[in-house]
C-alpha cells in the first residue's frame, strides 16, 4: 500500500502544480502563438503588417546617391510627411540593391520610409505593425514599456514561457502516467 500512496501523493502534487501553472501558461502561450502566426503571415498581409517593397528607378549602384544624402532625406521626409515631433534616430537602414531602394526604420516608433536610391524620391511611407507584433512575441515590448535597456523584461518573459511550457509538459506527463501505474499496482495485488 505504501507505493500506491506515494504515487497518489505525487499525482496530487503534480495536479496542484499543473493547475497553478495552466492559467498563466494559457495567457503567455496564447500571446506567443497568435503573434507567431501573425509574424508567419506578415509578408502576405496585403501591407497591413509589413508593406511590400517599392521599386526605385535603377538597380545600378553607381547611379545611387551617397548614403549620407539618403539618410538626410529620410530625416526630412519623416519630419515633413509623418510628424515633425517624431524622433529621427534610425534603427536600421536596409539596402535593397535588387529593388533600387533603401528602407529606413526608426528606433522610437514604428514608421519606415522607402526611398529611391537613385533620385532620393520618397517611394513609400509605412507603419511597421510587424515590428510591434515581433516585440510583443519575444518580450522586448516589456523592456520598451518599462524603459530598460538590458533586456531584463524580455529574458524574464521568455524564461517564464519556457518554464511554464516545460512544467506543464512534465506535470501533464505524470498526470497521464500515474493513474496507469496505480491501476497496474492494484491489479498486481488482487
Amino acid at each position: 500500500m505504501e507505493r500506491s500512496q506515494a504515487i497518489s501523493r505525487n499525482t496530487r502534487r503534480q495536479r496542484y502544480l499543473h493547475r497553478w501553472m495552466a492559467p498563466t501558461a494559457l495567457l503567455v502561450m496564447t500571446i506567443m502563438s497568435t503573434t507567431g502566426l501573425l509574424l508567419g503571415w506578415k509578408k502576405h498581409s496585403n501591407g497591413w503588417l509589413m508593406a511590400d517593397n517599392a521599386r526605385g528607378i535603377s538597380t545600378d549602384m553607381k547611379r545611387w546617391l551617397p548614403m549620407d544624402s539618403l539618410d538626410r532625406l529620410a530625416t526630412a521626409y519623416l519630419r515633413d510627411s509623418i510628424g515633425a515631433d517624431l524622433d529621427p534616430k534610425k534603427d536600421r537602414i536596409e539596402v535593397r540593391p535588387d529593388k533600387g531602394m533603401v528602407k529606413f526604420t526608426f528606433t522610437e516608433h514604428y514608421h519606415a520610409l522607402q526611398i529611391d536610391a537613385t533620385n532620393g524620391r520618397l517611394l513609400k511611407k509605412e507603419v511597421r505593425r510587424s515590428d510591434w507584433v515581433e516585440r510583443l512575441h519575444d518580450g522586448t515590448l516589456i523592456d520598451r514599456l518599462i524603459g530598460i535597456d538590458n533586456q531584463a523584461g524580455k529574458l524574464t518573459y521568455t524564461t517564464l514561457a519556457a518554464l511554464l511550457l516545460g512544467g506543464l509538459t512534465f506535470t501533464g506527463a505524470f498526470l497521464w502516467i500515474n493513474p496507469k501505474r496505480l491501476r497496474r499496482l492494484r491489479r498486481g495485488r488482487n
